[in-house]
């Protein structure tokens, strides 16, 4: 904002920031910060708003000493699935963010999708510039969200990497590749890669991913043609794009709840298929899913899904 005054040099920029638990929750209060950056704008030093939002969220944060939830455990899928997998993601990016995520990855976005339901340590190298790349990790994010996104990583974040269990990230510093102990499945260009043995079998696609992604790109088409045809500019891409895992993460989570509370707690070919999965093919992810989300109600040693 220009104005006359010397001590400013003709010109006052002011900012205005909150901490959040949640990074895509930021969005709520996005309007709110801009109305106060203009305020101090115009009237600098008036923090009376900014302390009275502070007073009314505070009691939302944590108590001291206690960490903050990133993901429902498995016992807590049926209740709080809708909270867990789905706040609003409504953060700015380019227009064809989604768009792009879809072509440039193609089917291996199920690859990455599964291991973001996993909730493995992502890292994603390119060359400068990153800007493309960061929304790539928000892309990534909204396939299951329940990793926190880091967007971009340098060397100096070496040492918090190493503490980490799940994140997804980006970054243009190649020497990344050879910390293999700082991330789960390293992603260069299209490429998708793990030094992890047992996350290798992941890494291929199998029937019911490629049924998965050719369900996606034809109701994308057909939401496109909508838009084209019918003016439609209520439904908008990424909607589509975050509500369509999210039906599959919810369908998922719903069958292993209610196998998990039967009398004979065991996945069988019919209720992996009812999942969207395929018996032979996801047997390993299946498994790790198991593991991550704490179902150990269920047999997993004998599954006829698995044999």
């Amino acid at each position: 904002m220009v104005v006359e005054s010397v001590v400013e040099r003709g010109a006052r920029m002011k900012s205005v920031g909150i901490l959040s638990t949640s990074y895509t929750l930021l969005y709520r209060y996005m309007s709110f910060l801009e109305h106060q950056v203009r305020l101090q704008l115009k009237t600098p030093g008036q923090y009376s708003p900014l302390e009275a939002f502070f007073e009314d969220k505070r009691s939302v944060l944590p108590p001291d000493g206690e960490s903050v939830v990133t993901a429902c455990p498995g016992s807590a899928w049926g209740a709080a699935i809708n909270h867990c997998m789905h706040p609003e993601m409504k953060i700015t990016h380019p227009a064809g963010c989604m768009s792009q995520f879809i072509q440039f990855f193609g089917e291996q976005i199920m690859v990455l999708w599964k291991l973001a339901l996993l909730r493995r340590r992502i890292l994603i190298f390119s060359p400068p510039p990153v800007g493309v790349v960061c929304y790539r990790v928000y892309c990534c994010c909204c396939l299951a969200n329940v990793v926190p996104p880091f967007f971009y990583v340098n060397v100096a974040d070496i040492d918090t990497l190493d503490t980490e269990l799940s994140y997804v990230a980006c970054t243009t510093e190649k020497i990344f590749e050879e910390k293999r102990d700082l991330y789960d499945v390293y992603v260069d260009n299209q490429n998708v890669r793990t030094t992890r043995e047992s996350l290798k079998p992941l890494l291929r696609l199998n029937t019911a991913d490629r049924e998965k992604y050719r369900r996606l790109t034809e109701q994308r088409q057909m939401l496109l043609y909508s838009q084209e045809e019918n003016g439609d500019c209520v439904s908008s891409e990424e909607d589509h794009f975050i509500l369509f895992f999210l039906e599959q993460n919810n369908r998922i989570f719903q069958t292993l709840s209610e196998v998990a509370g039967s009398p004979e707690p065991i996945l069988t070919q019919e209720s992996v298929r009812a999942m969207g999965l395929d018996p032979h093919g996801d047997r390993l992810f299946l498994l790790h899913l198991l593991e991550t989300y704490g179902y150990d109600s269920l047999l997993v040693t004998d599954h006829p899904c698995c044999s």
